[in-house]
């Protein structure tokens, strides 16, 4: 017989420990509300009537528990999304960090979802860099989301942002379906991995993107990501973030606004007496 999970009826915090206890994900430095709104929405459609039910529920049942963490995590996402910032990345910041520090430039791809976002990073950069040149790191938090972006097939409305050029050179059409599938060129260039913003170490980089995923976290955990971002930079790399997650007090992380969403790290300057 399965021993109940202690959580009492009321129990979200509780929800909250064991959920720790188990995965190693912090469920408090997520918005509250909206977490509890989306687990919610999730344990009742399963037919669970407290968070209590659906802990020992996912106790029980590993295909439930991976079902929680897509649930929990922001799987969201396009290519070219909010197309103007991609054009300030290919135009302007791109052929800075080129010029700076060579074509053996580390990107990371943080929360990288699907792999939209780091597949996107990547035919951009092969307007600068032949393919084979090309590594990028793309991390998320959710292992069911990595083993699809490794896939790497997407419907007609994820690649409608593409350009044409891009969509013809490295898409395919599979079947007679609308769906189409990245080129194995580009799929070589990204390799994928698990990451937990909030708890594992961060790699360092040139250029990190992570973009539409703070929203969802805490202040106190925004700060602590915004850090360790900024710790995990290059001197002089970029970070690039979401249309909705402009960072208002950039000075006390250590960057400078290069462009809208997009923030340079400081280099502090030695004064010569």
């Amino acid at each position: 017989m399965i021993e109940k999970v202690n959580i009492d009826s009321s129990g979200y915090l509780q929800f909250i420990s064991y959920i720790k206890k188990k995965t190693g994900i912090d469920l408090s430095l997520y918005k509250e509300a909206q977490m509890k709104r989306r687990l919610t929405t999730l344990y009742e459609k399963k037919g669970f009537t407290s968070f209590r039910d659906f802990a020992n529920g996912i106790d029980r049942s590993s295909e439930l528990l991976n079902e929680f963490l897509d649930r929990m995590t922001i799987n969201v996402s396009e290519f070219y999304r909010n197309k103007s910032r991609w054009d300030v990345l290919e135009q302007k910041v791109l052929p800075r960090l080129l010029k700076e520090h060579g074509q053996q430039l580390k990107i990371w791809s943080a929360a990288s979802s699907t792999g939209e976002e780091p597949y996107t990073i990547a035919m951009i950069m092969s307007k600068f860099i032949p393919l084979d040149r090309i590594s990028i790191l793309a991390t998320d938090i959710d292992e069911n989301v990595i083993e699809k972006a490794k896939i790497g097939i997407y419907s007609e409305r994820s690649i409608n942002e593409v350009p044409a050029d891009m969509k013809k050179k490295y898409f395919i059409k599979e079947g007679a379906g609308a769906y189409y599938r990245i080129s194995n060129e580009i799929k070589k260039t990204v390799t994928f991995k698990r990451h937990n913003l909030l708890a594992d170490p961060y790699p360092s980089a040139h250029l990190i993107v992570c973009r539409n995923v703070l929203i969802y976290f805490t202040e106190e955990a925004k700060e602590k990501i915004y850090r360790n971002f900024s710790q995990a930079l290059k001197p002089n790399g970029t970070l690039f973030v979401g249309s909705t997650e402009q960072i208002f007090n950039p000075a006390e992380y250590g960057f400078e606004i290069e462009d809208t969403f997009f923030y340079k790290k400081m280099v502090k300057k030695c004064l010569n007496f």
